[in-house]
């Protein structure tokens, strides 16, 4: 992997005088923009885009110089980038950085529209999830599995996930997000033997989680979206209760073969906690079963 000769970097600007009708707030989305890169910059290693480790660093993450290499971009644009400097940059570099920073599909529209490049165009990839990674969830079909994020976003599954759970393919990547399916779709709730239990876990991780992501924009997005569109959601997040991630047990109500008991397990991606693949085994005979026949069905 190269970095990149300055002369070919797409060509950026300073914002043309007057060329938005409000300053003030577009000095807050700048803001907000920087403070994103650099949040999800330093949440990746280098062993996770394919860079060699260079010991311990004082800072974590990645170093801006490198996601100038790996978005093939020059330093001083991206530092400026990072900085919230009032310059414009074209699409096709936003996806050069998007991809660099292995955003997920929320986080890239996140990046378009703090960057002031209006909505991406839709994709059906999504770069955190490589196809090593896609290769392992297929292999281990007929269990059910999928890779989700620390924000409970469902960024890849398995076809015997979206058995289980239904319908899954079908929904648009903003509503991919199991804390969103789990307070506000019906179909998606008619799933859960134990829909109470399982909201409290998801709220209490959520808020867990949250602790190191206070100050980060897509985070705050996520919360504001779920508190307005679910008063149980805003019941459940007052009560200010916290939990761990661990592997446990959930119950499933399928309409074909009935409740699966299953047994679940985190694998985490990379050497942080983060994005991590999630698969479900049979807690008892009966669910082998049942897992069975909805595999052969």
């Amino acid at each position: 992997m190269r970095t990149a000769n300055p002369a070919s970097v797409p060509a950026v600007a300073p914002a043309a005088p007057g060329a938005h009708s409000d300053p003030g707030a577009d000095d807050v989305r700048r803001q907000e923009l920087a403070a994103f890169l650099r949040s999800r910059r330093e949440r990746l290693s280098p062993e996770q885009v394919g860079l060699p480790s260079t010991g311990r660093r004082r800072t974590p993450g990645l170093r801006r110089e490198e996601v100038a290499q790996l978005a093939a971009v020059g330093v001083t644009w991206y530092t400026w980038l990072e900085q919230g400097r009032d310059i414009q940059v074209s699409g096709q570099v936003l996806e050069a950085v998007a991809r660099a920073l292995m955003l997920d599909p929320n986080e890239r529209q996140h990046l378009y529209i703090l960057a002031g490049a209006g909505h991406p165009e839709p994709t059906t990839e999504c770069p955190m999830i490589n196809p090593a990674v896609q290769l392992v969830l297929d292999q281990l079909a007929p269990l059910p599995a999928c890779v989700l994020n620390s924000r409970y976003d469902l960024l890849a599954f398995n076809p015997m996930y979206c058995r289980m759970l239904g319908g899954l393919d079908a929904l648009p990547f903003e509503e991919r997000n199991l804390i969103w399916l789990i307070f506000n779709n019906p179909q998606f709730q008619a799933r859960w033997v134990d829909l109470e239990g399982a909201r409290t876990q998801v709220v209490a991780r959520l808020r867990a989680a949250m602790a190191d992501h206070v100050a980060d924009p897509a985070w705050k997005a996520l919360l504001t979206r779920l508190r307005n569109a679910s008063p149980d959601f805003e019941e459940a997040w007052q009560r200010h209760e916290v939990g761990a991630r661990e592997n446990g047990s959930k119950g499933f109500l399928h309409p074909e073969v009935g409740v699966l008991r299953m047994d679940f397990t985190n694998l985490w991606l990379g050497p942080r906690p983060g994005a991590r693949l999630v698969a479900y085994t049979p807690a008892d005979e009966e669910s082998r079963r049942k897992l069975e026949l909805l595999a052969a069905g």
